[in-house]
């Protein structure tokens, strides 16, 4: 029998304190007890990315047990899913992963907050719904949409130059073409 280690003191003082904890503990590879024999099934877990995924869940479980960790990991959950969001819409003009990171910040902030989880899900199932919408139409179609995206990006690129940078580019476009 092994001895009990750091997680196991971590589950009964969070029992102690009255949270729930999942009873299941795993080894320090993270396998279940049972599976450290034959080892084939704990590799197929690892390569499905089953292994990953409990092994987060089991030290969020843990952290959310203490009530300093479940105050802490939200913090950090927060500032984390802040960070990416920020740099993901000041991205979104310029060419580059900007929606992209913006959807990667909800899905940090949708490990700890139920109202980005639900954002989350609402902005996939709509971008899914495009996706499909859009591949139905004509050529024409495609391409007046894809025209007003250009439209888009554009007065928006010119917007934040001219209103962060102080860069005109439209004014300078028109005196350059009536000098010339």
């Amino acid at each position: 029998m092994a001895a009990p280690g750091p997680p196991n003191v971590a589950v009964r003082a969070a029992e102690k304190r009255g949270y729930g904890v999942p009873k299941e503990q795993y080894d320090r590879h993270g396998r279940p007890p049972s599976s450290q024999g034959g080892g084939g099934a704990a590799v197929a877990d690892r390569r499905g990315g089953r292994y990953w995924r409990q092994r987060v869940s089991t030290t969020l479980e843990l952290i959310r047990a203490n009530p300093t960790g479940r105050v802490a990991l939200k913090i950090f959950i927060a500032v984390a899913g802040a960070l990416v969001v920020t740099v993901g819409v000041a991205l979104i003009p310029l060419p580059g992963p900007g929606w992209l990171l913006v959807i990667a910040g909800l899905g940090i902030w949708a490990v700890e907050f139920h109202w980005a989880r639900r954002l989350l899900g609402f902005t996939r199932r709509h971008v899914h719904n495009w996706t499909q919408w859009v591949k139905y139409q004509s050529l024409g179609v495609r391409l007046v949409l894809g025209s007003v995206g250009l439209v888009f990006v554009a007065t928006v690129l010119w917007l934040s130059l001219k209103y962060s940078l102080g860069i005109d580019l439209v004014a300078r476009a028109l005196h350059y073409l009536a000098t010339h």
